[in-house]
Parts: structure tokens; C-alpha cells; sequence
């Protein structure tokens, strides 16, 4: 209609919609209980560098899911990823495990990507009932070896490491 003005029609509006929707769409995101990842250095993960994670747990009696969050480029040359994680519970106690991510099958790297890059949710802990509330710290340390055993002191084609806690439906 002439002679009516729009907002939707308005100079720059389009793409303030879109980014309305787009901020609307993450915060949609109700499970969420933590989420963090950390860029590893140049995409190369040393054996030397720890990631840690500091969260502070407020929900002692409703289970949640833990997931370690990975990004590789396809330059990556394995299959999996094997890493050590601390747990560090707020009394000062601690547990270590050694995870292994799958990240490829045979023919195709699992996860979702973009051109080189994939992104990897893998559940790490189910139905987490956390025992103490308060602040908890996940270390993640790479722990990939080599075919004689002997630990892969630089890890290429690592990009980002993290962690998800959320609510368990």
C-alpha cells in the first residue's frame, strides 16, 4: 500500500529481525545448565596444556547429562580422541578418568559440520546426580598416543574443547 510505512519494511529492519531470531532461538535452549568451550592455541593440543572448567552447581537432587564438547578441522588424523578428565569436587576431592571420543567412523566424521570443520557433542556422564552443591572444576588434558604407545606430546587439528551440563529429560 502507498503511503504506509512497515517496520518489517523499514532500512536495516530485515536484518535486526533476523538477528532477534536468531538470539531467540539460543535462548530457547531450557536444559542448559552450563556451557563453555575454549579455543585451543594455533588448533594444536600439547600434551602440557590443561583446559579447565570452573561450575558452580546449584541442583544436588535433579539428574543431569554431562557432555564434552569437541571441534576439529579435517585435518585431524585420527578417529578418536582420547583425553584424561579431573573431576574436582567442591570439598576438595577429586576423580580422574581417561575418555575416548569418537569422532569418525570408517568413512565420515560423525557430529555436525561446516565445510572443514565438525562439531562433536559426546556424552561424557548420564543421569548425574551431583553430591555436594557448589563449585566443581573439569580439567580436560589430551591423552592420544602414537602407535608405540608413547603419548602425542602436539596434537594438531583440535580447535575447540568444552563442557555441557544439562538438565536430563
Amino acid at each position: 500500500m502507498k503511503g504506509k510505512s512497515s517496520i518489517v519494511n523499514a532500512p536495516g529492519m530485515g536484518w535486526l529481525l533476523a538477528f532477534v531470531l536468531i538470539i531467540s532461538i539460543g535462548a530457547c535452549d531450557t536444559n542448559r545448565v552450563f556451557e563453555e568451550n575454549r579455543e585451543i592455541a594455533d588448533g594444536v593440543w600439547n600434551v602440557l596444556d590443561t583446559i579447565t572448567f570452573q561450575v558452580d552447581i546449584v541442583d544436588s537432587i535433579n539428574p543431569q547429562n554431562i557432555y564434552i564438547n569437541v571441534r576439529n578441522s579435517g585435518i585431524y588424523a585420527y578417529s578418536n580422541l582420547f583425553m584424561f578428565v579431573t573431576t574436582t569436587f567442591p570439598n576438595g576431592r577429586s576423580s580422574k578418568d581417561t575418555v575416548e571420543c569418537i569422532l569418525a567412523d570408517q568413512h565420515q566424521w560423525l557430529g555436525s559440520g561446516l565445510g572443514d570443520i565438525w562439531d562433536h557433542q559426546i556424552l561424557y556422564r548420564s543421569r548425574v546426580r551431583f553430591p555436594l552443591l557448589g563449585r566443581y572444576t573439569f580439567s580436560y588434558e589430551q591423552a592420544q598416543r602414537s602407535g608405540d604407545k608413547a603419548f602425542i606430546e602436539d596434537l594438531p587439528g583440535i580447535i575447540d574443547v568444552g563442557i555441557r551440563i544439562e538438565k536430563q529429560n
